[in-house]
């Protein structure tokens, strides 16, 4: 019975195609032919939306910005301004100063920060754990090794820092662009990855670990799957997390003029 439907669904489609057929070509026979219109072309697709626009400064700055591919001389004296010369060179790497720090924000909210483009050079001291392999845990004093870090971004006047990133802006809205962001916008980036770090956990001590191989990682598997910006907070302990978050707000106040909302532990 099912052979005998599938053959009449055949045959009816069979005969609708040959009818089709049949008074096309009537129609071709019979009346002069017409050119066809070309159909209409896909509506473009919309651009995405700025959510975070960049305000520009009330007294533009008239010191022109160097090309992107020759800003690392300019950027690097701009960090000595901020942080002095020796804090600069102790903690910053100065070549590609531009692409170190767009592809730092833009991974932070992904698994993992390439090594190649870190802007910052590796904490100093060795990783401190304590226990045996099956029941490690994250020594406390491991966080002082990111204090340092910490006092370098209280040091930081946000206004100051916030008028000189939009200064430089049009090189890392440039930079964005070449990483594969044809129609990105850079400064919401920044935000969604700040908004990701105020989102890292609180974690209640002591924090499990393990060693699969040769690196370190969080015994927790939920902790794990944290993205890199979040994992940094919770590596650098409770109080030195809060002191970070408490920049990280400010800043992200100074660039939208909103205040974010408290998620994800103290801060």
């Amino acid at each position: 019975m099912k052979n005998a439907m599938w053959v009449v669904v055949v045959l009816v489609l069979g005969g609708i195609a040959a009818g089709y057929y049949y008074w096309q070509m009537q129609q071709v026979a019979s009346t002069p032919p017409v050119a066809e219109a070309p159909p209409p072309p896909p509506p473009p697709k919309p651009e995405p939306q700025i959510r975070h626009p960049i305000q520009p400064p009330a007294t533009p700055d008239e010191k022109p910005l160097p090309a992107l591919g020759e800003s690392d001389a300019a950027m690097a004296q701009t960090l000595t301004d901020f942080f002095g010369e020796k804090r600069v060179i102790d903690f910053f790497e100065l070549k590609d100063i531009v692409r170190r720090f767009v592809v730092t924000v833009d991974n932070l909210p992904r698994k993992k920060v390439p090594m190649r483009y870190r802007l910052f050079r590796p904490v100093a001291g060795q990783f401190q754990v304590a226990g045996t392999d099956r029941d490690l845990t994250l020594k406390p004093e491991n966080y002082r090794r990111y204090t340092p870090y910490v006092l370098l971004a209280q040091a930081v006047d946000v206004k100051m820092l916030v008028a000189t990133y939009v200064h430089f802006y049009p090189l890392f809205q440039e930079e964005y662009k070449e990483l594969g962001y044809p129609k990105g916008y850079f400064n919401d980036r920044l935000v969604e990855a700040i908004d990701d770090m105020l989102a890292a956990p609180e974690v209640k001590e002591p924090i499990r670990l393990e060693r699969p191989n040769v690196l370190y990682q969080f015994y927790d598997p939920d902790l794990e799957a944290l993205s890199a910006g979040q994992k940094i907070l919770i590596r650098m302990g409770p109080e030195n997390a809060a002191r970070i978050k408490a920049r990280l707000r400010a800043l992200r106040h100074e660039l939208t003029g909103q205040v974010p909302e408290q998620k994800g532990g103290a801060g």
